[in-house]
């Protein structure tokens, strides 16, 4: 690349602010953060993780009506994520449509001058504390972040490009087409103009991919059919992409959707009230890394497990310790530890980077400690 660094696009998939972190939303931004600090001392990268990029999906703009339409004006400044989470889960459970004409408002709100419900608000407020404790970077929680092309923007890139079927005009809905590749239509948009999860993506994606030399997009295992997609769509504005699927965490063996509730003992909430004030911040930060990424792996096979966590801790504090006692003398640089866990790609491998602090006897170099997982 001529010796200028190259230009990685990190793009996660989204935790909607409807609901309590799980474990399994904490694994995926686990993740994304260890890869995104270890890949920034060898690329420029971008850090996209917008929230108003997919609020305009019916998922959250139902959520709010219902809201509205069920509680009125209720003040959720003093709610945890928890209770609102309940709200949602009425929500799904209520399996009603909601109108066009319902969420027009709400969407023309998104839409215009970046209007967050108060319910989301809190628990964006909420969620930038647990980002604090556990020292994963905020890539604007709070911020009004909205994509650079509008839908109709995108619509007729994707029509002209070969990539769109826009039949709105017949009554009907856009699809996106990769038939070619062999990947079955898929619908983005309805017929009455509601884009869905994947419309919003490539909103927010196709205007930014030509800048940058690798995409990696970061998602749940079940999305894999729209991930494919989202690939071959991407691919065809010149750019490497790589899909990095990462699995769920099993409760009790079993996986299951946040919008059913049932996360009441194993919200990130819940876990950090149980591990209490008992370990210093960064055996915290460390331990969590090593079980949701190192422990857990790629995979989705292990269930949660609160003494393994406990023990990763254990092992983050020995590390720590083992780091401190290091002199700075012959400590090699960050870029230099970190080169060795890219593989034929420009990110580094978060699984295999934290896997190789577990070796027997290791003593960790501190800048490395620092660098990426404190």
């Amino acid at each position: 690349m001529g010796g200028t660094r190259p230009k990685v696009l990190l793009a996660p998939i989204t935790v909607t602010p409807s609901k309590p972190l799980t474990p399994s939303h904490l694994k995926g931004l686990l993740w994304t953060d260890v890869m995104y600090r270890a890949t920034a001392p060898l690329a420029d990268v971008t850090y996209r993780y917008s929230h108003t990029t997919y609020h305009p999906t019916e998922q959250t703009l139902g959520f709010w009506e219902f809201l509205d339409r069920t509680l009125g004006d209720t003040d959720y400044g003093s709610l945890s994520e928890e209770e609102i989470g309940e709200f949602y889960v009425r929500y799904r459970a209520e399996g009603r449509p909601t109108t066009t004409e319902a969420l027009r408002p709400y969407a023309e709100a998104v839409e215009g001058n970046g209007y967050v419900h108060p319910a989301s608000a809190r628990i964006l407020r909420l969620w930038t504390g647990h980002y604090e404790r556990l020292g994963l970077h905020d890539p604007g929680l709070l911020a009004h972040q909205p994509p650079a092309w509008g839908l109709q923007e995108t619509v007729e890139y994707l029509v002209a490009a070969g990539l769109g079927l826009d039949q709105r005009e017949l009554g009907g809905p856009v699809y996106l087409d990769a038939t070619r590749f062999g990947l079955p239509l898929r619908q983005i948009v309805t017929a009455d103009g509601r884009p869905n999860y994947l419309a919003c993506a490539l909103r927010e994606l196709l205007p930014l991919v030509p800048g940058h030399d690798e995409v990696v997009l970061l998602y749940d295992r079940e999305l894999d059919p729209d991930y494919q997609l989202l690939e071959r769509v991407l691919g065809h504005r010149a750019t490497t992409v790589r899909r990095v699927p990462v699995g769920r965490v099993p409760i009790d063996g079993r996986i299951t959707s946040a919008r059913h509730g049932g996360w009441h003992d194993h919200t990130v909430g819940a876990l950090l009230r149980a591990l209490g004030d008992d370990h210093r911040p960064e055996v915290v930060r460390l331990g969590v890394r090593l079980y949701f990424i190192a422990t857990l792996g790629p995979g989705q096979q292990e269930s949660f497990r609160h003494d393994l966590l406990r023990k990763s801790l254990v092992r983050a504090e020995q590390l720590l310790r083992r780091a401190e006692e290091t002199t700075s003398a012959g400590q090699a640089a960050p870029a230099a530890l970190l080169e060795p866990h890219r593989r034929d790609h420009t990110y580094v491998d978060p699984y295999r980077l934290t896997s190789s602090l577990l070796g027997r006897g290791r003593r960790p170099e501190p800048s490395l400690l620092t660098t990426v997982f404190l």
